[in-house]
């Protein structure tokens, strides 16, 4: 198979118009079969500096995701001979962070580590990297994941929203301490970082930590914090604590909480936990207010849809 004909034909060599380019790539699946496509592919990733073209490139890689393609992926994303180029494929490397945690080679985590903890690199890249290594799962980014989380230095509090989402994803539990003690820290300080504590309780949601009281206490604590969605996402976690003290945790942010929308996340939580029991003390109370009582009318409606019968094809 010659590669340099192919990328004739397609224009890749002698600079055709690109939207023309793009339309014969995507048309030689039409021509090889997989083996042969993803040869073409990963040779013409060296033949382009073109942005779109390179993205259509990696897009035809990332529908096959053969392991060939990790090294002519990780050369465009590292991009180390083309410094000069870095900027301008910001997007791409993005896209190529993507397509190389979709592989799941863990050869990949070294690299990615290599710019997640260089400061100097755009922050998209190093958000792209965090992802990808959670997506990979291989418990050797824990600890570099753990040093972005605990960074107060570090200028990108996205970043340590990314870490934080990675690490739940990981799932190991050396992350809990860590991450707790971003929920522990002394309220006023995080204020402008509320967005940083609800992936921290995302990620502890997902963390199995065997009934562990700090997290459990943690996550209580949330539950006054000054941000709805803060305290949305700390119910969820407490919902799959498996904690014995969940549902009256629960129970009391239905009574207490003054957020509609908590009340209601609230009411699905406790429905998830004993079932029916709650729709119907919400509905017959007095305690509730109309819409929460609206809410548990409408479930308890959904609830026995659900629980119809499906009539026998005999019947």
């Amino acid at each position: 198979m010659d590669i340099d004909s192919i990328a004739r034909k397609c224009g890749l060599i002698d600079g055709s118009d690109v939207d023309s380019i793009i339309q014969n790539i995507q048309a030689l699946d039409e021509i090889y079969e997989k083996d042969n496509l993803v040869k073409i592919y990963n040779s013409f990733l060296s033949m382009t500096k073109d942005p779109n073209i390179l993205m259509c490139l990696i897009q035809c890689l990332d529908r096959i995701r053969d392991y060939s393609s990790l090294s002519p992926l990780l050369d465009l994303f590292l991009m180390k001979d083309n410094e000069s180029e870095k900027d301008s494929l910001i997007n791409v490397r993005v896209m190529c962070a993507k397509a190389i945690a979709n592989l799941k080679d863990t050869s990949a985590v070294t690299p990615l580590l290599y710019c997640l903890n260089d400061k100097d690199e755009n922050y998209k890249i190093r958000l792209a990297c965090a992802d990808a290594l959670g997506k990979i799962g291989d418990r050797y980014a824990v600890a570099p994941l753990i040093a972005v989380v605990k960074d107060e230095s570090e200028r990108s509090v996205y970043l340590r929203e990314s870490a934080a989402s990675a690490l739940g994803m990981l799932g190991d539990l050396r992350a809990v301490d860590p991450l707790v003690s971003i929920l522990e820290t002394q309220k006023g300080i995080w204020d402008k970082f509320t967005f940083l504590k609800e992936r921290v309780i995302e990620a502890l949601g997902k963390l199995r930590y065997d009934k562990n009281d700090r997290v459990f206490n943690a996550l209580k604590n949330s539950l006054m914090d000054e941000s709805p969605q803060i305290r949305i996402n700390a119910i969820e976690a407490i919902m799959d604590s498996e904690n014995p003290k969940a549902v009256e945790t629960i129970k009391t942010c239905l009574v207490e909480d003054k957020d509609e929308e908590v009340k209601k996340n609230a009411l699905i939580a406790l429905y998830n936990l004993v079932g029916r029991e709650i729709l119907d003390e919400v509905a017959n109370s007095s305690q509730y207010p109309d819409f929460l009582k609206m809410e548990a009318v409408s479930m308890i409606s959904e609830y026995e849809d659900n629980s119809q019968e499906v009539p026998n094809e005999d019947e």
